[in-house]
């Protein structure tokens, strides 16, 4: 008997459920168990189903395919010696949207990128609707992690390389220079884009909502770096030509100069030198004139120095005799109503002659007597009117009226410079004839693995008679004495020409030349040296450009362990 039966106290019982409450209870339950089936359902639906769409938006958000940079090639001179690099630096650049507010912050961010809080403030508020904006580019990587070490939200890292040039302003206008992304943008930088520039690489990498990276996933592409150039300068003898031609335009007062210095026997050029010139690593308030390559893209009539070239058509054409004798009495004649003068009455001249005192008559007179027009021949043979095809970007081909009509004055102009236009590489090139036996070198701006062929163009026995002369034009008591060489001998020609404008040629505006090969007994060098306009009562070639050659060829010859060639004077 239980206790409640002893002690007489009937046990209570819960209370029948209504049946009000017996159908809440069911509807409760039916909606408990309907919401976890579709609760189950949904959670069946989101792995099972949505995966593939879920797991792509969820990438989108989380994952990106970062690119890489390639290293752009070098530019080496012929010895392997650096002229243009590329260095690692590290750019900054944020998301406007998620910089922080606080004035705090944003001061130690302004200072750490060197900048003005009001200056960095007024860009993110220029950039507020958009979710990138550098913050600053190109810095070195030491530099960049101080910023990032402040942990700022919304400061981002990418890394990048930048140009930089060993050799500066010595060869500004050859190299050419790259913008702010890596990408030729002048001289050899442009033309050779494609193969310095190389191929970014691709990585996927995992990074969080603020950008910022988690970690690297996976090497889609490797960068495959960019290949290098080999140029055929010398970058001794670039430093000392560049030397020697800034000094020359400043001693001058000149508008500027070109020296360009080629190897006789492979038409490679040693040295390309220009004035003005510009500092690539610093461009602020470049002057556009300094970006120029004068040597390569500025076209001139040349003057006297192509005399040479023309008296080869004279003595190629076998009217004249070698011992020919030219009266070239008064020093001054009419032709087309056109007056063509020397500086003095020289007299009668012999071929050697006309070439030492530099007469216009004589040259006239000489030319006018040819049966056909052999002398815009015989410069096209050399290579005026073409291109020098080197692929610099804007090469000039200069300039050769056809023969179509010409008056008398046109082709007596023709012989002592005027009426045609080269550049000073065309210059350069045509009198490698002269120095490798009548045959033209092509210029190359690029080291070359083996000699290339020559074309002819002039008579080999011309060629050997023109050198014996024009070495006759740099010795003591002639126009071109100051382009002699102590120890070695020396063959070239002086010219002085009149500058042009929109009015018609210039009355006290020149150009001042000298070409030079050298030494005479086997030619190593041809070198082309031109001041533009210089100033004073020295404006001739003979006082001018050819000093500059002096120093620029003996300096060359000694680096280039030529041995000296000249007989010792007898005693």
């Amino acid at each position: 008997m239980s206790a409640d039966a002893r002690s007489g106290v009937t046990p209570r019982r819960p209370p029948p459920m209504a049946p009000m409450g017996k159908a809440r209870y069911r509807v409760m339950m039916t909606l408990v168990l309907v919401g976890l089936a579709l609760l189950a359902g949904r959670i069946v639906d989101l792995h099972v189903f949505d995966r593939p769409f879920l797991q792509g938006q969820g990438d989108a958000r989380t994952l990106r395919t970062d690119t890489m940079p390639a290293h752009r090639g070098m530019i080496t001179d012929r010895h392997g010696e650096p002229l243009a690099i590329s260095t690692p630096v590290v750019t900054l650049w944020a998301n406007p949207q998620d910089l922080p507010a606080d004035d705090i912050q944003r001061l130690m961010l302004a200072r750490a990128l060197g900048q003005e809080l009001d200056a960095l403030n007024e860009r993110i508020a220029r950039y507020a609707e958009r979710e990138f904006m550098y913050l600053r580019r190109r810095m070195t990587p030491e530099a960049a992690q101080a910023v990032l070490d402040l942990r700022i939200p919304g400061v981002h890292a990418r890394e990048e390389y930048k140009r930089y040039y060993p050799a500066g302003e010595v060869t500004a206008q050859l190299l050419g220079v790259t913008n702010i992304d890596d990408i030729g943008q002048e001289g050899l930088e442009l033309a050779y884009q494609a193969h310095l520039a190389g191929v970014p690489g691709k990585r996927r990498v995992l990074k969080d909502r603020r950008g910022r990276l988690v970690r690297d996933l996976a090497l889609l592409q490797e960068a495959q770096p960019g290949g290098d150039l080999t140029l055929a300068l010398d970058q001794r003898l670039q430093y000392m030509a560049y030397r020697e031609l800034k000094s020359a335009v400043a001693e001058h007062d000149a508008d500027g100069g070109i020296v360009v210095m080629l190897d006789a026997r492979s038409g490679e050029v040693l040295a390309m030198a220009n004035q003005p010139s510009y500092n690539p690593n610093n461009r602020a308030g470049l002057d556009p004139q300094g970006l120029r390559n004068r040597a390569i893209v500025d076209a001139f009539e040349p003057g006297s120095v192509v005399k040479p070239l023309a008296m080869a058509a004279i003595m190629e054409s076998g009217q004249f005799d070698k011992d020919i004798v030219v009266d070239t009495s008064p020093g001054w004649m009419v032709i087309d109503r056109f007056t063509i003068k020397d500086i003095r009455n020289y007299g009668k001249l012999s071929l050697a002659g006309i070439l030492e005192k530099s007469s216009n008559i004589g040259m006239s007179k000489l030319v006018l007597q040819l049966d056909e027009p052999l002398v815009p021949e015989i410069y096209r043979r050399l290579g005026f009117d073409q291109a020098p095809g080197t692929g610099f970007p804007g090469e000039s081909a200069g300039s050769l009226p056809a023969p179509v009509r010409w008056s008398s004055s046109q082709w007596a102009a023709l012989s002592y410079g005027y009426g045609l236009s080269t550049s000073a590489l065309q210059l350069a090139s045509a009198y490698t004839a002269l120095a490798n036996d009548g045959e033209r070198m092509p210029p190359s701006l690029l080291k070359l693995g083996q000699l290339p062929e020559g074309e002819p163009a002039i008579d080999p026995a011309v060629a050997h008679d023109l050198l014996r002369i024009m070495e006759e034009s740099v010795q003591p008591g002639t126009g071109g004495r100051r382009a002699g060489v102590p120890g070695y001998r020396v063959a070239g020609k002086t010219g002085t020409v009149r500058k042009t404008s929109a009015t018609g040629y210039e009355k006290d505006a020149y150009r001042s030349l000298f070409v030079g090969i050298a030494p005479v007994s086997d030619p190593r060098i041809v070198t082309v040296v031109m001041i533009d306009h210089p100033r004073g009562d020295s404006y001739y070639g003979g006082a001018v450009a050819a000093p500059v050659f002096s120093r620029v060829a003996g300096n060359a010859l000694r680096l280039l362990d030529v041995p000296p060639d000249a007989r010792e004077p007898e005693s």
